[in-house]
């Protein structure tokens, strides 16, 4: 197919996509969320999209689309298999924003207990991209990191621990899963009434993966009795409808921005950018951003810490919570750590 005749919708809050597929010839409609539909989708070859677009029959049933390219990590706004069965291929952007939302988590680390962390012992649920450099550098900044990934545990045998330990043993519990209802390893309500029933230290906990992973009602419950010392939550369940009582009581309280760096997003769209260009057999195509490097070795806590402060990011939402979407969609996009180092 020649670019010209390809026809793209692409989310409006998917940034630097656009620019580049117009430049290529290639006709492309900018929508926001809420517009895009049945008739939007209906000529289209392909969507670009977030994650509060759901990608399924209703909307894509009929229509001439054989790409959904999700420019996030997640894919639970997207019915993967009807897509598979409609012919449709399904892209995501994996690992696009890890070092954001590693920047995110050590930063609430180091403003919960202060810049030195050696001595504390942090539990690491999932140890996928994100998870795995929240590990390496919580360790660099001297802590205990205790590792829970059971999908790893099984494909890779030792080093991992199970839930019941990171519960028993955390000063600091942070979540990196993605959201599943089904199978043996669902992490729907993973953080559940049992689960903070086993907390021993009264940790705290951070939910940087999806809002319902982390049982916002047991979460509550375990602020209240004493078992949780402190939350810490950019992913909510209901979101952009949040708990207001929990937005009150948590210690930092975000609009789902952890992950919402310059270079994140550069990479995301770049990402979804490939996806297209193999989908329709297109030269690639690149986007003209700068992208910090990924993850640097060598940063320690209180230089994470100083690239950014979520505390100061969650005043926005205590003033305004009915402005979740729209602190989500305008937030000034962060360097990420490291990035403005002098060598």
């Amino acid at each position: 197919m020649e670019s010209m005749d390809l026809k793209i919708v692409v989310e409006r809050n998917v940034p630097f996509i656009a620019a580049t597929l117009r430049a290529a010839g290639i006709t492309v409609t900018e929508l926001a969320a809420g517009e895009i539909d049945r008739a939007a989708m209906a000529d289209a070859d392909a969507l670009v999209t977030r994650t509060r677009t759901r990608c399924d029959a209703s909307l894509l049933e009929g229509s001439r689309c054989t790409l959904v390219a999700s420019a996030t990590i997640g894919l639970d706004h997207v019915d993967c298999e009807w897509c598979r069965s409609a012919g449709i291929e399904v892209a995501n952007a994996p690992g696009c924003n890890a070092p954001a939302v590693a920047q995110y988590v050590i930063s609430t680390l180091v403003a919960a207990f202060g810049p030195d962390l050696s001595g504390r012992t942090l539990g690491v649920v999932g140890v996928g991209h994100v998870g795995s450099i929240v590990s390496r550098w919580a360790r660099q900044a001297g802590m205990e990191v205790l590792e829970c990934d059971p999908p790893r545990q099984r494909a890779e045998g030792g080093g991992f621990t199970d839930l019941a330990t990171v519960a028993a043993r955390a000063d600091a519990i942070t979540f990196h899963v993605p959201m599943t209802r089904v199978g043996e390893d669902a992490t729907w309500h993973l953080a559940d009434e049992r689960f903070f029933s086993l907390l021993r230290k009264q940790p705290l906990i951070i939910n940087t993966a999806r809002g319902p992973v982390v049982d916002n009602h047991a979460l509550l419950a375990a602020l209240d009795s004493g078992l949780v010392g402190k939350a810490a939550i950019d992913c909510w369940e209901g979101e952009p409808e949040i708990s207001r009582e929990l937005l009150r009581k948590a210690f930092v309280a975000t609009p789902h921005i952890a992950g919402y760096s310059h270079s994140g997003k550069a990479r995301a769209s770049q990402m979804a950018l490939d996806a297209i260009c193999r989908h329709f057999g297109l030269p690639r195509l690149t986007i003209d951003e700068p992208v910090a490097p990924y993850a640097p070795d060598g940063l320690t806590a209180q230089e994470i810490a100083e690239s950014y402060d979520p505390v100061a990011d969650s005043e926005a939402l205590r003033r305004e919570p009915g402005d979740f979407e729209k602190l989500r969609n305008t937030y000034a996009l962060r360097p990420e750590a490291g990035e403005n180092r002098r060598e």
